[in-house]
């Protein structure tokens, strides 16, 4: 959709002293003519059009003499215009690929110009909530109650794209790999595991390399007694063990390279419960969050099970494709915290965050808060590991679970972390964490790193339409440079499609939204309420593990593991629901 907007006088003086800038430029105005080439180009018309893809299709009318076209855009209606593209005489349309949560306010304007000048089309605005250009993509054979989006990881560049299917198959799980080329996605691979069995959960959580080829696949109900790399998948006798799987691509094919296990692999421990890659592959961290061990530290003792939930974490390395085991990793206070149940890494593998959501957090005057929850970061030094800082949120509550989910720059500096039960009335950034009337609306807190090493808090975020048992902080991902923040509310209720719909609607129960962030010289502020482009009661938008952003913060991706709809791969339509639970996943 586009309307068209009346030119601010800051636009038209622009305009204006671009007149003198139009020189002769590229392209020989093919449709001119003698008499047309001796004046300055009619103005075009300009129209948009969505393409999902999160594509603006922009199209005109060709004019008589012409010699190049300039198309300008104002991507959020106060920016101003800047050029986006200089485009041959001739040319009629124009796809301009976008991240939509940032294009709501757009603005557009082409001009037609010559040697003598330029004319300017009437500006053109977005319209509506976008949802025609939101990308939907399916499985290529979905099957009702795969929970296909029930993990997604893209890569640094958003050209590859691996979705967790966990309940696909029986339960077996399967993860399918979408690659991106110019502006369309097509279906590379579907994988499944060397021991593929069902109610595995393969597919459970997933985790991309930077450049997309190296992918970690977690089956955190896998029943393997095996122990360490590659041992033997056969033996079934630890039920629920888990397992993790590690793909490689080359060229466009995908081959399992290692079947990763615990040193201790124990019943019930969920290994594999999250996955954390660095950016060259070569780093994983595994989340064990049921392991039992009452060990400290760094490599402590594995074999006992004295203490538990109390969750671990295991760092494998990569050398010349060879995984051998790092670190076994546990923190300088055991607790029952299920330590490990969330996890991320700097893209050099040095620093490693994890939640513990269900610890204690001691007081000052040595009260226990419980289950207030606590994030523990660790730092590499070659392959030597240390703990180095203990996190805990400004307001610490009792079963707040700070924790739950986290997410790290690229340069590891920046910190954002999950407490989904936190019960404040707050909304936006900065608000009063004190007023516990709105319970299990959820919170998540930014930390940054300082110079000396020490973390500070340096925002409070909470949703813009806060409401109790939303569980706002369910998931979330920071882009590269940690200045755009991603967190998903799978239980948010709101009825309202696409972008920057009606928030007070709360009709559709559980339908999920996912809220972006942008920080700017320090601040931050809240840029986006999106939503799927037809949500449905139960559709579950932006559960664990299920946001993701490319590295530059021009694409995200949510998967919602309740749709039901049946189309497959690239051709489905997100009004279906005929297939209960197959699950989607939404590009923006």
């Amino acid at each position: 959709m586009w309307k068209r907007i009346k030119k601010p006088a800051a636009v038209a003086l622009l305009m204006t002293a671009s007149l003198s800038g139009c020189g002769g430029g590229g392209g020989s105005g093919g449709s001119g003519d003698s008499e047309s080439s001796q004046r300055i180009p009619s103005a075009p018309e300009l129209a948009l059009q969505l393409q999902a893809g999160k594509t603006f299709h922009l199209t005109w009318n060709d004019v008589q003499g012409e010699t190049e076209y300039r198309l300008f855009e104002d991507p959020d209606g106060a920016s101003g215009f800047g050029l986006v593209a200089t485009l041959d005489a001739g040319t009629t349309a124009y796809q301009h690929e976008v991240f939509l949560p940032e294009r709501q306010q757009a603005r557009y304007m082409l001009q037609a110009c010559n040697g003598l000048g330029c004319s300017d089309s009437p500006e053109i605005g977005v319209d509506g909530n976008l949802a025609g250009a939101i990308g939907y993509l399916k499985a290529m054979q979905p099957e009702a109650y795969a929970r296909f989006g029930s993990a997604v990881s893209v890569s640094e560049a958003g050209d590859t794209l691996a979705v967790g299917a966990y309940s696909e198959s029986g339960g077996e799980g399967r993860v399918h790999v979408f690659v991106r080329s110019g502006k369309s996605w097509t279906h590379q691979a579907t994988l499944s595991a060397s021991n593929a069995e069902p109610s595995d959960w393969f597919g459970a959580k997933v985790a991309l390399s930077g450049d997309g080829n190296t992918l970690a696949v977690a089956a955190s109900l896998e029943d393997s007694a095996a122990t360490g790399i590659n041992g033997d998948q056969s033996d079934n006798s630890a039920d629920r063990a888990g397992a993790v799987y590690v793909f490689q691509r080359t060229g466009t094919t995908w081959a399992q390279e290692a079947y990763l296990k615990s040193a201790d692999s124990d019943p019930l421990d969920l290994f594999g419960f999250d996955l954390a890659l660095s950016y060259n592959g070569e780093i994983l961290a595994v989340g064990v969050e049921r392991e039992d061990s009452n060990a400290t530290g760094i490599n402590g003792d594995a074999t006992n099970n004295d203490l538990t939930d109390s969750g671990a974490v295991y760092v494998f390395a990569r050398d010349s494709g060879v995984w051998t085991q790092q670190a076994y990793i546990k923190p300088a206070e055991a607790q029952q915290g299920l330590f490990g149940h969330a996890l991320a890494l700097d893209k050099t593998g040095e620093t490693l965050a994890v939640g513990g959501y269900s610890d204690f957090v001691r007081t000052s005057a040595g009260d226990l808060i419980l289950a207030a929850g606590q994030v523990y970061v660790f730092r590499r030094d070659g392959v030597t590991w240390s703990q180095s800082a203990l996190i805990t949120a400004s307001n610490p509550d009792n079963s707040d679970w700070f924790g739950w989910s986290v997410a790290l720059s690229g340069d590891g500096a920046t910190l954002a972390a999950g407490a989904i039960f936190e019960d404040s009335t707050a909304t936006g950034v900065g608000g009063d964490g004190n007023d516990n009337s709105a319970p299990n609306s959820g919170a998540v807190y930014v930390f940054s790193r300082q110079d000396d090493g020490t973390w500070v808090q340096e925002a409070y975020v909470k949703a813009s339409n806060t409401d109790a048992d939303d569980e706002f902080g369910r998931s979330v991902a920071l882009d590269t440079d940690g200045n755009t923040l991603v967190v998903g509310t799978s239980s948010e209720d709101g009825a309202a499609s696409g972008l920057g719909g009606d928030q007070s609607d709360n009709s559709a129960p559980d339908a999920g939204a996912v809220y972006v962030f942008r920080r700017s010289q320090g601040s931050w502020s809240q840029l986006a309420y999106v939503k799927a482009p037809a949500p449905d009661e139960n559709d579950r938008f932006g559960l664990d593990g299920s946001v993701g952003i490319s590295g530059a913060g021009d694409m995200l991706v949510v998967g919602a593991t309740g749709e039901s709809g049946a189309g497959p791969g690239l051709e489905g339509n997100p009004e279906d629901n005929s297939l209960t639970k197959s699950g989607a996943v939404f590009v923006y």
